[in-house]
């Protein structure tokens, strides 16, 4: 990956208690001639993942599962292909 930032938060700014990561940018496929934009940026939530993990194990499978769903919307994936392929 390329011009992408990644950021660990406690909540979104708007206070969203449920939302856990965060895409902000162009997909790679929907870009156009490489210049000088500002880098993509995904956000990690850490409170957000602390109060819906269950357990510390099941946490660290959150943050990666997390992770990996935010890196695929840079690559283009919608949340309906993710969930079908089990990273929902």
């Amino acid at each position: 990956m390329d011009n992408v930032a990644l950021f660990v938060e406690d909540r979104p700014e708007d206070g969203d208690r449920h939302l856990l990561g965060l895409y902000e940018g162009t997909p790679i496929g929907e870009r156009g001639i490489a210049g000088f934009e500002m880098p993509d940026n995904i956000f990690i939530y850490r409170d957000n993942l602390i109060d819906f993990a269950e357990d510390v194990d099941h946490l660290r499978e959150e943050i990666v599962v997390t992770i990996v769903h935010e890196i695929a919307h840079f690559y283009g994936l919608d949340d309906d292909r993710l969930h079908e392929l089990g990273w929902g």
